[in-house]
């Protein structure tokens, strides 16, 4: 019986020994590593199932800003058409003398039909623009300079586009520095080479308004 017992006692201990070496093989750090190698693969398999993923997007975008300047620029031939359809009515010059506005005017005309441009009447109803200029002119020294402002008009009365800019050159007749007498010492092509920029910026804001 006590031997029976002894046996007993000693297949208790085996089994509790068996089982602390076990649980010493679970808990080891070496038995928990293999599972976390198992699932590196998985994360670097996800990552890589995740990096294409953008990839369409971007060329999307590439192919969107590729395609933004698309628009073709306005054509020599297209830009003539435009301004043949043009009739531009001139209102009265603010500012200048009747000396100063005169070859200013003719300059314009003339410039405007070199262009294309058809020129209206003031009474004219069919004028597609019309273009009110404000002038005052600066004697400094030996120089006189011009500045202008140009309005470009819808036929309702909306401001559409405003052309400015000045222009300096020497004096050809003795003024005061500033009021009418300054209109003595502006030169006809003065008035004659503003005519000029101002049809030209004219035409370009019809051009690039179009495309």
């Amino acid at each position: 019986m006590r031997r029976s017992h002894v046996t007993t006692v000693s297949l208790l201990v085996a089994l509790a020994l068996a089982a602390c070496t076990n649980a010493k093989d679970v808990l080891e750090p070496s038995a928990i590593t293999p599972p976390a190698a198992s699932t590196q693969p998985a994360t670097q398999g996800s990552s890589a199932a995740t990096v294409p993923a953008p990839a369409p997007s971007t060329a999307a975008t590439a192919t969107t800003t590729a395609g933004a300047p698309a628009a073709a620029p306005v054509t020599s031939a297209q830009a003539a058409a435009i301004l043949s359809k043009t009739r531009l009515q001139i209102a009265p010059i603010v500012g200048a003398s009747v000396e100063a506005a005169t070859p200013l005017t003719a300059e314009l005309q003339t410039r405007a039909r070199q262009r294309g441009i058809t020129l209206a009447g003031s009474q004219d109803q069919t004028a597609t623009h019309v273009l009110k200029g404000y002038f005052s002119a600066m004697t400094e020294g030996k120089d006189t300079t011009v500045i202008y402002v140009w309005d470009v008009y819808d036929p309702s009365g909306n401001r559409l586009h405003r052309i400015n800019g000045q222009m300096k050159a020497p004096s050809t007749g003795s003024g005061d520095s500033a009021g009418a007498d300054s209109w003595k010492s502006v030169s006809p092509a003065t008035m004659q080479a503003i005519a000029d920029q101002t049809i030209d910026q004219f035409a370009a804001f019809l051009s690039g308004k179009a495309s």
